[in-house]
């Protein structure tokens, strides 16, 4: 999965990062998605992390739900694309 995945289905992704990263504000995040380098700077910033701290957890997290996306059940995994 790609962070073009994320933005271009936003309403799916955003809650499942906010359950991930619960300082996240909604408003913030709508603004800094359309760039991946700003995001993580948002994320670095609203949860005490460096800038490479916050790469990574975004990388985990693309990898975590490319694993996920793998598992589930065809029908779910077809509403997601």
């Amino acid at each position: 999965m790609q962070w073009s995945d994320i933005t271009r289905e936003w309403e799916v992704w955003s809650p499942l990062m906010r359950a991930r990263f619960p300082y996240l504000e909604t408003r913030a995040m709508n603004r800094a998605r359309h760039d991946r380098k700003t995001f993580e700077a948002y994320l670095a910033h609203s949860h005490n992390l460096s800038l490479n701290e916050a790469r990574e957890e975004i990388e985990d997290f693309l990898y975590i739900e490319t694993l996920a996306s793998e598992l589930v059940p065809p029908q779910r995994a077809h509403s997601l694309q």
